[in-house]
């Protein structure tokens, strides 16, 4: 199951981001179940929140996933939205 998970930081946040963001990538890499992922940007080309499209059995699993990330233990995100998505092209 395909699932898309979108958060959007706390305003401010950057640094918080930025701190975290070596920890982020290497669980995003060692979990397995990352199929792509990649933060949202502003006009001016900072991050501002993330895109996580997560293969998982269920959405359990995916909340699972979502609370052991560093970026959400680290407080960054002032909302997350997760819904099941499904590939076309």
């Amino acid at each position: 199951m395909l699932i898309a998970l979108m958060a959007k930081d706390k305003a401010g946040a950057l640094q918080t981001r930025l701190d975290n963001r070596d920890a982020h990538v290497a669980y995003l890499k060692s979990s397995g179940v990352v199929s792509q992922a990649g933060p949202f940007l502003n006009q001016g080309g900072e991050m501002i929140g993330s895109l996580v499209i997560l293969d998982v059995s269920d959405m359990e699993a995916a909340e699972k996933w979502a609370a052991e990330d560093p970026y959400a233990k680290a407080g960054l995100f002032s909302e997350v939205r997760m819904i099941a998505w499904k590939k076309v092209i």
